[in-house]
C-alpha cells in the first residue's frame, strides 16, 4: 500500500486511535504493546516510564518536549496493533530527525497542551501559505491541567487530523485567496511583493500590522483610504498610552510612510510598495521571493491554511482555531 493510503487509513480511525492512545494513558493493558514500544525505544529498551504507566497508569514529571514524545510512541503503537495488524505492513519508525516524525507514512505528530501552541522546525516563511510538507495528526492533551494535580495522569482531549496545506495561517490564507485571481490578473510581480509581505510579516509590529489591514482590502481604494485614516488615529492614540506609562512612542515614521500612501497613485501600488519595503527593511537580504516550486503552490494551491504561525527562529504553531 502507498504512503497516501495508509495515511487515509489513519485519518478515518483517527477516533479508534485516539480511544486506544487514551487507553494506553489509563495504563490498560499496556502489556500489549511492550514489544512495539520496547522496539521504539531508544536503544532498543522499554521507555523509562513504561513500568509507571502500566502499574498506576499515571506518567513521572515529565516536560512538554518528553510528552511529545510518549505521545507518539502510544500513538504508533496503537497504529500498528489495532489498526494495520490486517495489512501486511513494516514495522513503523519514528525520526523526527529526517523532517517528519513517522517517515514510513510520510506523518507529523503534534501534542500541544490546553495552550494550543507548539514549536516547529521553521524551513521557509512560504509555509505561512502553502503549507508543510507533511500531513499531521494533533492531539490535544490536558497536559497544562493534568501537571497541577500530580502524579500526572494525562488524556488526550480532542483530535484532528489536517492535510498539509492546511497547516498553514488561517488569516493569512484567507487574505491570500482573497486577493490571488484580482493580483494575478493586476500583475504577477504585485502578487509577488505581496505574498512576500504576507510571508514575512511580524503581526506585533505597528507599522505591519497596518499594512497588513490596507493590504486586505487592496483592490478597494474607498477602503484604503479609510483604513490609512483609522491608522494615524490609531498611531495618536497609541502614543498617547506610551506617554502615560512612560514608554517610548511610535517613531513618525511609521506612520508618515503610511500616509504617503495617499500621495502613490494608483493608491493600490503605493500600499504594495510600503509594504515591500518593510519587508526589505526588517529582513534585509533574508527577504527572498518564493523558489518556482513556491510559487506554483502559490498560484494553484488551495491555501486553506486552518492553524496560527507567528514567524520567528522557529515555528510557533498555534492550533486554537482548529479546535475552538
Amino acid at each position: 500500500m502507498t504512503k497516501s493510503e495508509l495515511r487515509e487509513i489513519v485519518r478515518s480511525n483517527l477516533n479508534k486511535i485516539t480511544t486506544g492512545v487514551n487507553s494506553l494513558l489509563h495504563g490498560d493493558d499496556l502489556g500489549r504493546v511492550r514489544e512495539i514500544l520496547e522496539r521504539l525505544g531508544r536503544n532498543q529498551r522499554l521507555p523509562h516510564w513504561f513500568r509507571q504507566l502500566s502499574e498506576s497508569g499515571t506518567l513521572p514529571n515529565l516536560d512538554g518536549k518528553t510528552i511529545g514524545s510518549v505521545i507518539e510512541m502510544l500513538f504508533v503503537s496503537v497504529v500498528e496493533k489495532d489498526i494495520f495488524c490486517e495489512y501486511e505492513i513494516e514495522p513503523l519508525r519514528i525520526n523526527p530527525a529526517s523532517g517528519v516524525d513517522i517517515p514510513d507514512l510520510d506523518l507529523g505528530v503534534k501534542s500541544p497542551s490546553e495552550n494550543f501552541c507548539t514549536s516547529e522546525p521553521f524551513f521557509s516563511p512560504y509555509e505561512r501559505l502553502i503549507g508543510s510538507e507533511y500531513d499531521i495528526v494533533v492531539l490535544l492533551t490536558d497536559y497544562q491541567t493534568a501537571k497541577q494535580e500530580p502524579p500526572l495522569k494525562l488524556q488526550i482531549i480532542k483530535s484532528k487530523y489536517l492535510n498539509k496545506t492546511q497547516v498553514a495561517d488561517l488569516g493569512l490564507c484567507t487574505i491570500a485567496r482573497n486577493l490571488r485571481e484580482w493580483l494575478l490578473s493586476e500583475s504577477e510581480p504585485w502578487a509577488k511583493k505581496v505574498f512576500r509581505f504576507l510571508a514575512y510579516i511580524n503581526q506585533q509590529d505597528w507599522q505591519a500590522k497596518h499594512l497588513l489591514k490596507l493590504v486586505e482590502v487592496l483592490a478597494d481604494q474607498e477602503s484604503i483610504v479609510e483604513r490609512i485614516q483609522d491608522a494615524r488615529n490609531n498611531y495618536h492614540k497609541q502614543n498617547e498610552l506610551r506617554v502615560r506609562a512612560n514608554k517610548e512612542p511610535l517613531p513618525e515614521e511609521v506612520i508618515h510612510d503610511i500616509e504617503q500612501i495617499l500621495t502613490i497613485r494608483p493608491i493600490r501600488l503605493g500600499v504594495i510598495d510600503v509594504a515591500d519595503n518593510w519587508v526589505v527593511n526588517i529582513h534585509k537580504d533574508a527577504a527572498r521571493t518564493p523558489t518556482e516550486n513556491e510559487w506554483n503552490r502559490l498560484v494553484s494551491g488551495p491555501l486553506d491554511g486552518e492553524i496560527g504561525m507567528s514567524f520567528a527562529l522557529q515555528w510557533r504553531y498555534n492550533f486554537g482555531h482548529v479546535f475552538r
